[in-house]
């Protein structure tokens, strides 16, 4: 540029300044591979504009967040890619998984908009007792009708157990997944407990096997408590594979019922950040 007047030259600045703001992607970086061979699972509950909550997000944090991950070269999967990589198949590198607990109705009209529009799969673990009378819940549910529809017009959308009615605690303390009840100063029976969570755990496959026709297989603990008994009731139950919340990677050596997730579905994750938390994973589980 030396035989350039100063006039050139500014207009020669000028013209990749111009270049720059219209098409930002022209001088990025390309996508850093931070990971192979492993899943990182994501874990969201409600998506609402107008509640607050330590596992309650708004829209457009959710969408910045994917957004963001998008950008940086990550690549989405679905359930049923995720099942066959435990079962030693191959996985894009930054492989994500998105999950949904509680199957709230948010799912439908915030979430899943949004998921669609950027051909994003997703899996929701529903309470399925919830189907009966989806508005009458303390947070909305979603309806069966809302099920089918999105699993139909999205090959990306599965829903998977959360339990029937063993989303709770019990009486005597505990969750009511993995505690025995205590009637007075009667205990439940070994033989009792054992029917009471297979038995609600057969129920909730059942009902959401009527909606559409892939495998349900796949569970999360409610509230993230589980114990060696309460996932191998759920072994006999039908399930493969359960989902916790300790917050790891995903391994292909993941014991398939103790699957770990991040939480990503925290007000004080922002669209960066969650970057940034898979990374601080990665480097603890060196």
């Amino acid at each position: 540029m030396s035989g350039l007047t100063v006039a050139q030259r500014i207009g020669l600045w000028a013209l990749a300044l111009v270049l720059l703001w219209l098409t930002p992607g022209l001088f990025r970086q390309p996508p850093i591979t931070l990971y192979t061979d492993k899943v990182t699972v994501l874990a969201y509950h409600h998506i609402d504009d107008s509640a607050d909550g330590m596992v309650t997000i708004p829209t457009r944090l959710f969408h910045s967040q994917l957004t963001d991950l998008v950008q940086r070269g990550y690549h989405f999967i679905t359930l049923t890619q995720f099942k066959q990589f435990l079962a030693g198949g191959t996985v894009p590198p930054n492989a994500i998984l998105v999950t949904f607990d509680d199957g709230y109705k948010s799912f439908y009209t915030n979430a899943y908009p949004i998921l669609k529009a950027m051909n994003i799969p997703a899996v929701n673990f529903v309470i399925t007792k919830d189907l009966e009378h989806p508005e009458q819940s303390r947070i909305p549910s979603l309806s069966r009708d809302e099920i089918r529809q999105m699993t139909r017009e999205h090959a990306g959308i599965d829903v998977q157990c959360h339990t029937d009615s063993l989303h709770d605690t019990a009486p005597n303390g505990g969750a009511l997944f993995t505690t025995r009840l205590n009637n007075g100063s009667v205990e439940e029976t070994e033989q009792a407990f054992r029917q009471r969570i297979i038995e609600d755990t057969e129920r909730c496959r059942a009902k959401l096997g009527q909606l559409y026709e892939r495998p349900i297989d796949s569970f999360a603990y409610p509230f993230g408590i589980y114990d060696t008994q309460s996932a191998e009731l759920l072994r006999e139950a039908g399930i493969a594979y359960a989902f916790t919340t300790y917050s790891e990677i995903a391994s292909r050596q993941a014991d398939p019922l103790q699957i770990p997730r991040i939480n990503a579905g925290s007000p004080f994750i922002k669209s960066n950040s969650l970057n940034n938390l898979i990374i601080k994973r990665l480097h603890q589980q060196k």
